[in-house]
């Protein structure tokens, strides 16, 4: 049976955060962040924060004047936050976005990116004896999830990657921003040929998730050791995933990295670096 978070009152001390974007409704951001609040007894809260595109700039600096200690940051806004922020971590210049943003006592707002550290966490967990440095990796998408991802795996020491996109240029376009030799561009569909000798394939599109259409890929020439993974999270099981089960492959669902994504987060926050935990993953799942 799913745990409770017990009803917390605030002081006038509490550390305030929260995730910004148009919509927030969907997100489960707030769920998680009070789930580790509870569990850990901060003195704390983290809200959902609806804010127009129009608006982002004058609400974001509004939470710094009102003491925030920072706030996520998602679509449409994760590229908006950039040039607001007086300082940029590495991975968020190289990502191109932000999607954590920290109130630093001194008034400075500071810009990361936590999605690669989120995906490459999630797949350590799920699936410790990984070595990114094994094999070839074929990213599917070439949107924002997919640069976060690109970027994760070049620093993890992946030989080689080959993305491929729906839209063939959008994928060029982005090999050439990063521009890393590792990266190559394949054809979509993917040809059962451009899936051999791969350690690695990473579903990064909408494609699979409830709502969207079906994702279509044979994986007749994917290695049977080879890791298959979907960042989509709704449903938990993706029909990707289970082709590959099916076929043997080991496989790692998307709920994960959008946990371990908040952890930096978190921290810088309130204080703790929180555990992700098979409890916090049933709760965050959980309808009530």
């Amino acid at each position: 049976m799913t745990s409770r978070i017990p009803y917390r009152t605030l002081s006038g001390n509490s550390r305030l955060a929260g995730v910004m974007g148009w919509p927030v409704s969907h997100s489960k951001s707030p769920r998680l962040h009070g789930y580790w609040l509870a569990k850990y007894g901060i003195d704390g809260s983290y809200m959902p924060l609806p804010v127009e595109p129009k608006n982002f700039q004058a609400a974001l600096n509004s939470l710094r004047n009102l003491g925030f200690s920072g706030v996520n940051v998602t679509i449409p806004q994760k590229e908006m936050a950039m040039p607001e922020c007086d300082e940029l971590s590495e991975r968020a210049r190289r990502i191109g976005a932000v999607n954590t943003v920290t109130f630093a006592k001194d008034g400075r707002m500071l810009g990361d990116n936590t999605d690669g550290f989120g995906f490459i966490e999630n797949l350590r967990q799920e699936a410790p004896d990984i070595a990114f440095c094994s094999g070839p990796a074929v990213v599917l998408g070439a949107g924002g999830a997919s640069r976060a991802v690109l970027v994760a795996l070049l620093d993890e020491g992946s030989p080689e990657i080959r993305i491929a996109n729906r839209t063939r240029k959008r994928a060029d376009d982005l090999a050439a921003e990063i521009n890393d030799p590792r990266i190559t561009v394949i054809d979509w569909p993917v040809a059962p040929t451009a899936l051999e000798n791969a350690s690695l394939v990473v579903n990064t599109t909408s494609l699979g998730m409830v709502g969207q259409p079906a994702l279509e890929i044979d994986l007749t020439g994917l290695p049977q050791s080879a890791l298959v993974t979907d960042i989509v999270y709704a449903p938990l099981m993706t029909d990707l995933l289970m082709q590959a089960k099916k076929r043997g492959n080991p496989i790692v669902d998307g709920l994960g990295m959008l946990l371990h994504q908040a952890r930096p987060g978190f921290h810088r926050w309130f204080g703790i670096d929180p555990e992700v935990t098979q409890e916090l993953r049933d709760f965050v799942l959980s309808p009530d």
